[in-house]
């Protein structure tokens, strides 16, 4: 089904070749469509690329904290389209006035700095995205990281809100030259396998392995024409997954027909790979042999056929909550999937098609054709569906297709992102839901393990989870349905949008007050890196892989992300409870250090490393030099969202550093570097030498930044026992980077340059 070539590859009309020559690699890399793209928006010469985007993307639960950082940073008005969609939290259900506070910030700003919003439950950010900005040979930067337009031509890339501030500032997003990835496409998927389908056999194939970590897909070959823009936009949305950069596709005459449906015209363009275009690597997907799939807790990549599954559910399931175990953080609380079988047979309790990868025209159109005249079941079980778009909406409306859900029991809700992140649809405690969302991690259907409380997500699509509704939640392939997969034909009215969006781009007006409720609050004071750094082990986690959700919670928790005191104390916390309380430990005495007058206990710890270190100067010295922070040290962590408060959270906490194996994704890193912290990196199993109330002191390390060295000389200083020297790694740090870190932040950083 799938074959990954893990050597540099040109292509052929069969499909990728091995490269027989691999010094005409970087030449021929330079004919791929991705550096086409790149090379049009970069403003340097050689080196490190420094891009300009064409225009931006947030949403509700992320502009707040930008336009507060670039406010801080010296805004004056945005600077190219800058879009805010009310997408997260539209609901508008949790935490009193706050949400809907956050809403009119938002609204203020387009006004003020010349923005665009879009009103609650009109869209999800890439749906709009996908209607509205994209364009063939565009590149689309936005705050959440399934900012992925590469079906209709576009690169986009999701990163944290201090990467969208640079722009807005008028900087550049300044990476190195990035490998691209042919990804192959031949043959035609088979009745009843969906766009999910094809993207959980791409993300189980390559993301342990990390072959397409931070590279380009470049999706090629005569498969493409095979499948409708909708079912591209399907697939090419769940390449997060697989922690690449970012993704673009070949385009045709139906991407062309795209724009002319919406509208744009003048925005397609043909995009192929030039003659002796070469690739870094290659993935080889037969469509013809993707099976319907299913993506078992609590990752994405944990996939299965169904009908392989069906025919081993026991042993499977045993190794998924063996594994599922490992990632819980109460011992006494237990996922527990074989329960819900019966004679063979797996029965789930929810289901939902939703958000920017479920919720498109053609993947409801299939349900609805799957479950026309048929019904779910009505004891314990429900199926929502949640339309990409207000246009989508009108269209499944005008169409019948809304009629026909409904009419099988299914209920239809209005645009929002909600089951994907864990704040719409929470399943009861024990449950198991099915959804055509893009993640499973673990908390994101509501789970709180401290609270004894405990439910799982697994991934489908769309076709298959209106196939298992209608079979009374037994769970069954599309391809064992019958029905008719011919689309109709889509229109797209865009008077809805004219009719709610404000537009305010290139006509900004300085003299709007900015609406500021209770829980929009400013950055506390972050200082500058000192001559050296004290750091506490606050916590220490020992998975292989750490999601951005365990590090900052999703779901009820987002409601306070404009507020970062408040946004602070919900870290780490259904991972690691006692993070926060040791976080503040070290905070405060930093703080005391800073006012000038050591206590006890500070001196006490100035003592405990001169004893053990050799330093030159007394605990006065010391203390005057030395900044005081916590650390966390995991092994692969920031997989997951771009949410840029899974570093910012551990920043207002006083935290300095992360120290890791590698980190999961370039976004996480880039979140710590932009909230002034450490990345360092580190070569051993973190939770076999670091243990919680442990020291890392760091001689020189202010000096070390500024000269950008690759290894970092330290001590670590057991809670018992004799020091031991250490070394750190901080590559690839740029001469921003470098700058930002001994600012002690983005905002600093950017203050101090005006």
């Amino acid at each position: 089904m799938i074959q990954l070539i893990k050597q540099p590859v040109c292509l052929g009309p069969e499909g990728p070749q091995v490269l027989s020559e691999p010094a005409a690699l970087p030449e021929g890399r330079e004919k791929t469509i991705s550096y086409g793209i790149l090379k049009a928006h970069n403003t340097a010469a050689g080196g490190t690329m420094k891009l300009k985007f064409d225009s931006l993307i947030s949403h509700d639960i992320t502009y707040v904290g930008i336009i507060q950082t670039a406010r801080a940073s010296g805004l004056k008005e945005f600077p190219l389209p800058y879009v805010l969609t009310n997408c997260h939290n539209s609901l508008c259900a949790v935490g009193g006035t706050i949400n809907r506070d956050d809403h009119m910030f938002g609204m203020s700003a387009c006004e003020k700095y010349g923005g665009i919003f879009v009103p609650a439950n009109q869209s999800v950010i890439h749906s709009y995205a996908r209607e509205t900005l994209s364009g063939c040979g565009r590149m689309v930067l936005g705050s959440d990281s399934h900012t992925r337009y590469g079906a209709l031509g576009t690169l986009g890339v999701g990163e944290g809100g201090g990467e969208l501030v640079k722009q807005l500032l008028s900087r550049t997003y300044d990476i190195a030259p990035p490998e691209v990835i042919a990804v192959w496409l031949k043959g035609r998927p088979r009745h009843g396998v969906g766009p999910q389908d094809v993207a959980l056999a791409l993300v189980g194939a390559v993301f342990e392995s990390g072959f397409v970590k931070n590279k380009i897909l470049e999706f090629v070959g005569p498969g493409v024409s095979s499948l409708s823009v909708d079912f591209r936009n399907g697939v090419d949305v769940m390449t997060t997954e697989t922690t690449c950069l970012s993704s673009v596709w070949r385009t045709d005459a139906a991407v062309e027909e795209f724009f002319r449906i919406h509208g744009r015209p003048g925005d397609y363009q043909t995009l192929d790979p030039e003659p002796g275009a070469c690739y870094d690597g290659a993935v080889v997907i037969d469509l013809d042999a993707v099976e319907p799939m299913i993506a078992f807790p609590f990752h994405p990549s944990n996939v299965y056929s169904i009908r392989t599954f069906l025919e081993n559910p026991e042993d499977i399931l045993a190794e998924v909550e063996r594994n599922a175990q490992t990632q819980i953080a109460n011992p006494r609380l237990r996922l527990d999937l074989r329960s819900k079988l019966r004679n063979g047979r797996f029965r789930v309790d929810q289901a939902d098609i939703a958000g920017c990868s479920g919720g498109s025209f053609e993947n409801l159109v299939s349900a609805a054709r799957i479950m026309e005249g048929k019904a779910i079941p009505n004891e314990f079980f429900t199926m929502s569906a949640y339309p990409a778009s207000g246009p989508v909406l009108m269209e499944l409306l005008k169409t019948g297709v809304a009629g026909t859900l409904i009419s099988a029991g299914v209920i239809l809700k209005p645009s929002f992102c909600g089951p994907c992140f864990g704040a719409g649809d929470v399943p009861s405690n024990g449950s198991i839901a099915i959804r055509h969302t893009t993640r499973n991690f673990p908390n994101r259907e509501g789970s709180k393990p401290k609270e004894e409380q405990m439910a799982s997500v697994a991934l489908m699509d769309a076709r298959s989870i209106a196939a298992t509704a209608v079979n009374g939640g037994w769970l069954t392939p599309a391809t064992e349905a019958e029905y008719d997969d011919v689309m109709p034909e889509y229109h797209y009215d865009e008077t809805l949008y004219a009719k709610t969006v404000y537009n305010g781009f290139g006509r900004p007006k300085p003299d709007v007050e900015l609406r500021l409720g209770p829980n929009i609050t400013d950055w506390p004071e972050m200082i500058a890196l000192q001559e050296n750094a004290l750091l506490e082990v606050a916590s220490v986690i020992p998975d292989s892989v750490t999601t951005t959700d365990e590090l900052i919670p999703s779901g009820d928790t987002s409601s306070y992300r404009s507020n970062p005191i408040r946004m602070a104390d919900f870290t780490l916390s259904r991972r690691d409870p006692a993070y926060v309380a040791r976080a503040k430990a070290v905070q405060a005495l930093e703080r005391c250090r800073q006012s000038g007058s050591p206590s006890r206990e500070l001196e006490d710890l100035a003592q405990r490393v001169l004893t053990k270190v050799d330093y030159q100067g007394g605990s006065g010295a010391f203390l005057r030099d030395t900044c005081l922070g916590s650390v966390v040290c995991s092994n692969r962590p920031g997989d997951g969202s771009a949410r840029e408060q899974a570093a910012s959270c551990q920043r207002v906490l006083g935290g300095l550093a992360n120290i890791c194996v590698e980190y999961a994704t370039k976004r996480y890193r880039s979140n710590l570097v932009n909230w002034g912290m450490l990345p360092f990196t580190w070569e051993g199993e973190p939770a076999e030498r670091f243990a919680p109330g442990d020291l890392v002191f760091l001689p020189g390390i202010r000096e070390a930044v500024r000269s950008r060295a690759p290894q970092i000389q330290g001590w670590l200083i057991p809670a018992d026992g004799p020091a031991e020297p250490i070394t750190l790694s901080l590559k690839s740090l740029t001469p921003e980077e470098s700058g930002i870190i001994l600012a002690g932040s983005l905002i600093n950083y950017y203050s101090h340059c005006s």
